[in-house]
């Protein structure tokens, strides 16, 4: 479901619709650790050939503060189309920890 909220706001932005800013500017961020770690879950269990693994505290806590790093410190940086914005970091740790409390229930 994330996907699909991230992707139609994707859509419209491409294709300019008017939705409001807030949509636009955090809602994808919200949604961005939900999706990067159940993808990187669903993989792992994969590889492993189980449904018995979860994403513990500490890997979902170590990605969010990479994903926070990399796009809200490094990339405003080295590319105008980047701003920092410490809302965003935010919304990456509450969709992290919003995974984290979900993943044995929904996965």
């Amino acid at each position: 479901m994330s996907v699909l909220i991230a992707s139609v706001i994707y859509s419209a932005q491409r294709l300019q619709l008017p939705l409001p800013d807030w949509i636009y500017f955090y809602v994808n961020d919200f949604l961005c650790m939900p999706i990067v770690l159940s993808l990187s879950l669903a993989i792992l269990r994969c590889i492993k050939k189980t449904e018995n693994l979860y994403v513990p505290l500490a890997v979902a806590l170590g990605l969010t503060t990479y994903f926070a790093i990399y796009f809200e410190w490094f990339m405003p940086q080295v590319n105008a189309r980047y701003t920092a914005d410490v809302i965003d970091v935010a919304l990456y740790f509450v969709g992290g920890f919003l995974f984290f409390s979900l993943q044995k229930r929904l996965f």
